[in-house]
């Protein structure tokens, strides 16, 4: 009787896991099954071809050309990227290696406090802060004429929202490099930054990669930071002071008050699934060179 309890009870838990997994493997199928089915009719009428690279966006006339969307949300990601990368990876070499327990132990809470920060503060400090420093002061200095409301500014704010996300992944990956490692190259003549170099950073490169690659994919659809300081001007921007139209500001501006209007709504579903598209394309890219960097070590 006890074993047939036990059996029963752990045919139950592999059952309800076994549901649960399938429920996660099914989420992203079911929520690309119903964008698809939403955008279906706007790709019918124009076309993929020509809503991916057209740069007219008429919709009263049944134009939707996303490419001036689509380059100003690569544009802000990338930007905003290459600005948090070294601050980032450095921050989290201090951190693990060269600061004091007390150091760590009092940014923590403080790397902590900026990821629990709502985007939509974010997006007042840069129209505060940001946006005024960008038109008054970095715009001058490159020789451009701007408002403030820029590429640079999304970038800029963008990045100080990625900050806390990637840095907090980057710290718990160092850390599980093992001491004897370190320890082994020190004892071989290296200095501490050679052994950081090529020891710690080397073995926790799929780990950076990966660290990176999750952050760019939260950039990749963050909105209300970025749609308050970005512009909100449909074009193709020429430079990082120009104003921008990402996608996820394109869906947050227009998708309540659009409902009403078959093709306008649909429109909406396409460029989300643009987002959705893009997104899972990236990370299966950066999954096989993590894979293949993995296999090289």
């Amino acid at each position: 009787m006890y074993n047939f309890v036990r059996k029963t009870k752990d045919t139950i838990s592999e059952a309800w896991v076994k549901f649960v997994l399938m429920l996660i493997f099914l989420l992203p199928l079911v929520i690309l099954a119903s964008l698809l089915n939403k955008s279906w009719m706007v790709i019918q009428t124009s076309g993929i071809g020509d809503l991916l690279f057209s740069s007219v966006w008429r919709p009263m006339a049944g134009q939707f050309g996303f490419k001036p969307f689509i380059i100003s949300s690569v544009y802000v990601t990338v930007l905003g990227l290459i600005i948090t990368a070294p601050v980032c990876l450095l921050s989290a070499i201090y951190l693990t290696y060269y600061g004091s327990k007390r150091m760590t132990a009092f940014m923590q809470p403080i790397i902590d406090i900026l990821a629990g920060i709502p985007s939509v503060i974010y997006g007042v400090w840069g129209v505060l802060i940001i946006v005024p420093f960008t038109g008054r002061f970095l715009a001058p200095l490159f020789g451009y004429e701007s408002t403030g409301f820029s590429i640079l500014s999304g970038g800029l704010v963008l990045a100080v929202m990625l900050i806390p996300f990637i840095l907090n992944i980057l710290i718990e990956i160092f850390r599980t490099v093992p001491h004897e490692q370190m320890e082994a190259s020190l004892s071989l003549g290296a200095s501490k930054w050679e052994s950081i170099k090529h020891v710690a950073v080397r073995r926790s490169l799929p780990g950076i990669v990966s660290a990176f690659a999750l952050g760019l994919s939260r950039a990749f659809g963050e909105t209300i930071a970025v749609l308050m300081v970005v512009g909100n001007v449909v074009g193709i921007p020429r430079s990082p002071f120009d104003t921008g139209y990402p996608l996820p500001a394109l869906i947050a501006n227009n998708y309540g008050e659009m409902l009403s209007i078959p093709m306008f709504d649909s429109a909406l579903m396409f460029a989300a699934l643009v987002l959705l598209m893009v997104v899972v394309c990236f990370n299966l890219m950066s999954r096989y060179v993590i894979i293949f960097m993995e296999k090289r070590q």
